[in-house]
């Protein structure tokens, strides 16, 4: 690959590495660890990953259970979960804390089917835009040196090639995700 490609590839694949996170965060009526990746707690102060000071399992389909390393940790986590955006009831017995998943409507699954396909739709946004920005310096290169119209072309055409495969795996995991979403 050309090196005037490359930072550009690089910020296509971290387009796609944030919508693929963003999905994952997206529960779909199965526990799903990866949803509390975002919730941080205060540990002794500091605001932490929830992974970093409790050990998160999945014993049901449709619970999560979290166990403090500490104890006391337990109604910090409690109120990291009450406070975040995930709209879960944590349940604590003192030493652990499960979260139940309920059963998703069919009107909330088609909510976060289009939410899934919004995701999607700015990533492609997002790739499509960096790809306007290399053909923009393609130009401005093509104005200050001696680089021939022809490799200019050959980058323009690669920068689109980069852009058709990564918006190709842009649509693939919204697909995944959306089935996952409706998957009753």
């Amino acid at each position: 690959m050309d090196e005037r490609l490359v930072q550009y590839d690089e910020k296509m694949g971290k387009s796609l590495d944030n919508l693929v996170e963003e999905l994952a965060s997206i529960r779909a009526g199965r526990a799903n660890p990866h949803i509390l990746d975002k919730i941080r707690v205060d540990y002794y102060g500091t605001p932490t990953a929830l992974q970093q000071v409790a050990n998160v399992s999945v014993p049901e389909p449709r619970m999560i259970l979290i166990q403090p390393w500490e104890a006391s940790l337990v109604k910090e986590i409690e109120k990291a979960i009450l406070t975040s955006d995930l709209g879960l009831n944590p349940n604590n017995d003192g030493k652990t804390i499960r979260l139940v998943f309920p059963e998703l409507t069919e009107e909330r699954r088609k909510e976060l089917a289009k939410d899934v396909k919004k995701k999607g739709e700015n990533a492609k946004v997002a790739i499509r835009n960096i790809r306007r920005e290399a053909n923009d310096s393609f130009k401005k290169l093509a104005k200050s040196s001696d680089v021939s119209e022809d490799e200019i072309k050959d980058l323009e055409d690669s920068a689109q090639k980069m852009t058709d495969k990564y918006i190709g795996k842009v649509e693939a995991a919204v697909e995944t995700k959306t089935k996952e979403v409706l998957t009753v």
